[in-house]
């Protein structure tokens, strides 16, 4: 299982939110340039459509290659009593070959996008991840290098953490706690919830880059 949030910041004050998330993480930045392709399943695979994302990560001198299945959001009363979207999730590295092994097994290419940005990994109550990215589109199949921001002007930022049945509440708790020291510059909420962007952010910003990320939190 996986937590998440989201939510969305003019690319005008993603330097001030590096200079915080620096601050609170404790470890340096990683680059991120990750090419996804969602693939839809066929007909033959079943009455049940089922999507799986292929992930390149094209920072790395030899391009890595994921696999990822997001399932189902959990319901009920103590999904609602949390902030935070708790889903299933399965991911695994695989080889290079893996869009030609799901092309055969009948799959079929639904959209690609190529996400620009960076990442922070760190321990705070969980093994959080916070990225922040721009979103963007190929006009052609697979060219990466001609794409174009999907919504100029504006990045996504995501907050994810791993979870157990057993421990979820804990981890949904310390991202909670965690996002709290963001709230100045972004709005985070479970995905598919728009709060959009924070008509103060530009003022946090600019005293976040004054005084080069030394306010006191």
């Amino acid at each position: 299982m996986e937590c998440v949030v989201q939510g969305i910041i003019e690319t005008s004050h993603v330097e001030a939110l590096e200079i915080l998330l620096q601050g609170l993480c404790g470890v340096r930045r990683e680059s991120l340039r990750i090419h996804e392709l969602c693939l839809k399943s066929g007909p033959n695979l079943g009455h049940v459509s089922s999507d799986v994302r292929l992930l390149c990560d094209l920072e790395q001198a030899e391009p890595i290659w994921t696999v990822k299945h997001i399932g189902g959001a959990m319901r009920g009363a103590g999904a609602d009593q949390i902030s935070v979207l708790v889903r299933s999730m399965v991911e695994s590295k695989v080889s290079k070959n893996a869009l030609r092994l799901f092309y055969a097994l009948g799959y079929k290419l639904d959209h690609e996008l190529l996400r620009v940005g960076f990442a922070f990994h760190f321990k705070r109550g969980a093994q959080i991840t916070v990225t922040v990215s721009s979103i963007n589109k190929m006009p052609k199949l697979h060219a990466t290098d001609e794409a174009v921001p999907v919504t100029p002007g504006i990045q996504l930022i995501e907050v994810t953490a791993p979870a157990l049945p057993e421990n979820y509440t804990e981890v949904a708790a310390a991202m909670s706690s965690f996002c709290e020291y963001l709230a100045p510059l972004v709005h985070l909420s479970k995905p598919g919830v728009s709060t959009g962007v924070v008509p103060t952010a530009h003022a946090a910003a600019a005293s976040l880059m004054s005084d080069g990320g030394g306010t006191t939190l």
